[in-house]
């Protein structure tokens, strides 16, 4: 009786820990939005050229990268006859839909129309969705109810972005945030996560396509906004502005990598409007402009142009994918290029690779949908293992085959999807 106490015991804390909080990927890079993984008991290499897939379901277009929570896996993706944008939930261990919804979505005013950007958050039982015309869903996590829901394009009158609406909504308190570039003052939204209603609403500028992130600063908590105008640090109870830097776009507004805070210093990075580095004031709610490096041309690069990764920063240094696929080594204090290196992604215009850092290993899945195991340091990268987990598909960029959706990282498992299906792989050590 004691043996089957313990192991029912056991038992027990297994299943509690595969749904902890600490291993899920409730959101747009993960737990704490930042491309941290946090688990361990990880492989240290791959055994062949091909990972084993867990499952696979098939799904729509779609750029948004799954998210993991609850023992769910939630994901966006678009049909074109009817034209429909839907919601996906599915077992995470099965991959049996649980529960999914689908609404009207013409995108006559979108390029590339693959289907939504944004990922869903998933908080406290419920999930949030923003399609790329800004529907915006608030759904009963488990079930699939909708709790609430706003059109923001029909509401607030959207000046939509050339390619839709991409910012993933951010949880803070009892809020939820979206960034819309609505008139009026609508660039960003705060709804009462509960109820759906408005709470506040900030800014003139034009909407970009970069996820907020929240920072503590001078015993506050900020949330960091890159628009196609500024960067701007709000109180985000109300929206009010603290501080802000002017960074017009320089041809468009085409910020998607996420914006970076480590070691005191807020770093951004763009296609166009290559690398800022700004230092946020410790005592008091206002910043300084570090440095900022712009090369003349999209070919021609100084320090860092990137397209939608968003890089990784260790110690001193940034590591990051260039405008053409060139994957380079970084001074943090400067925009110094340390290193280039042309192996990890292919040499193409807007070659895309995500990182995500497990301890001192970091975690990279290229467009061409291959999982790379490294250990970046200023001394070059060292590539550990590498395979193939997705196939690229023709959806998300026409001129080339590729697989532009960030992965998630939840119970030793990663979730990627391309255009025609979800997959589900165990990155387990045995």
């Amino acid at each position: 009786m004691k043996f089957v106490t313990r192991s029912l015991a056991v038992i027990s804390f297994c299943s509690l820990s595969l749904s902890s909080p600490a291993d899920d990927w409730p959101q747009w890079r993960g737990a704490a939005r930042d491309g941290v993984w946090k688990e361990t008991g990880l492989i240290a290499k791959f055994e062949g050229k091909e990972i084993k897939r867990k499952w696979s379901v098939p799904i729509g277009g779609g750029y948004s990268g799954p998210t993991v929570a609850d023992g769910r896996v939630y994901v966006t993706d678009r049909v074109d006859k009817p034209e429909l944008e839907r919601v996906h939930c599915f077992d995470w261990k099965t991959g049996e839909k649980i529960w999914s919804h689908e609404y009207p979505a013409e995108y006559r005013k979108i390029s590339y129309p693959a289907g939504p950007r944004a990922a869903v958050t998933v908080d406290d039982g419920r999930a949030y969705s923003l399609g790329a015309l800004g529907n915006l869903f608030c759904f009963d996590a488990k079930s699939g109810k909708i709790l609430w829901q706003h059109d923001c394009n029909e509401e607030y009158e959207i000046r939509m972005p050339i390619w839709g609406i991409a910012s993933s909504p951010i949880i803070e308190g009892n809020l939820v945030i979206v960034m819309i570039g609505g008139k009026d003052d609508a660039c960003l939204v705060a709804f009462d996560k509960k109820t759906g209603k408005e709470t506040w609403r900030a800014l003139k500028d034009r909407a970009n396509y970069a996820a907020p992130i929240i920072i503590k600063q001078a015993g506050n908590r900020v949330l960091v906004v890159w628009t196609g105008d500024r960067v701007v640090g709000l109180n985000p109870s109300n929206g009010k502005e603290h501080w802000a830097v002017n960074h017009k776009a320089f041809k468009m507004p085409l910020g998607i990598a996420t914006p970076i805070f480590h070691d005191g210093l807020l770093y951004f990075t763009g296609f166009y409007d290559g690398s800022l580095m700004l230092k946020p004031d410790p005592k008091k709610l206002a910043v300084e402009k570090v440095w900022r490096r712009k090369g003349p041309s999209e070919r021609s690069t100084d320090s860092l142009h990137s397209i939608i990764s968003t890089p990784v920063i260790l110690g001193d240094h940034i590591y990051g994918v260039d405008s053409y696929g060139e994957f380079r080594c970084l001074e943090l204090r400067t925009g110094n290029r340390v290193w280039e290196n042309a192996t990890a992604t292919p040499s193409a215009r807007w070659s895309t690779i995500h990182f995500v850092q497990n301890g001192e290993t970091t975690w990279m899945f290229n467009e061409k949908g291959e999982l790379i195991i490294a250990k970046l340091s200023p001394g070059g990268y060292e590539e550990v293992s590498r395979a193939h987990l997705i196939d690229p598909t023709p959806k998300q960029l026409r001129q080339r085959l590729v697989v532009w959706s960030h992965p998630a990282y939840a119970y030793k498992h990663v979730f990627a999807r391309n255009d025609k299906e979800l997959v589900c792989a165990s990155l387990a050590a045995e």
